[in-house]
């Protein structure tokens, strides 16, 4: 992971998909789907708001295209904060969490999310488009439903 670099677009289009801790199934229900708009809503307040494309809630993980406002590449400060917001919230109401390492502790860090998330810089349309079908039919693959539209946590619906 130390070679690992991620690109900045300022005013980009990125394809994330980010996991909760040790995949714990804590996601895709009304409760977090409510926290993590909460979590957006904050971080619209924070900085320039940024544009959700597509996202997908499932149990252990989403996944989300984003465009970022001209002139702002800056997504990690974006998603800390989401995540932040997300755990201080969901701890609060009596949410679950994986065991901490001492590192963890040390470090000031729950046992919510992963650490890392996985980011991709779309190319084009062509890419875009993949990726944007790939979030609405994200449920179907992992069995969960046999049409995107019936998936609640999913922006398939706007």
């Amino acid at each position: 992971m130390s070679n690992y670099r991620r690109c900045y677009v300022p005013g980009g289009s990125y394809f994330f998909t980010v996991v909760t801790e040790r995949r714990a199934k804590i996601l895709g229900n009304d409760l977090a789907m409510d926290l993590l708009r909460a979590a957006f809503q904050d971080c619209f307040q924070r900085w320039p708001p940024f544009r959700v494309d597509a996202m997908v809630m499932l149990h252990d993980h989403m996944h989300a295209i984003w465009m970022l406002p001209p002139d702002d590449a800056d997504y990690p400060k974006r998603w800390a904060a989401i995540k932040k917001h997300f755990t201080q919230s969901w701890l609060a109401l009596g949410g679950s969490e994986k065991p901490r390492s001492s590192s963890r502790i040390a470090h000031r860090r729950r046992g919510v999310w992963q650490r890392y998330y996985a980011e991709h810089t779309l190319r084009d349309e062509r890419d875009y488009q993949r990726h944007f079908d790939y979030i609405h039919y994200n449920p179907i693959k992992h069995g969960l439903v046999e049409s995107p539209r019936d998936w609640p946590y999913s922006t398939f619906h706007r």
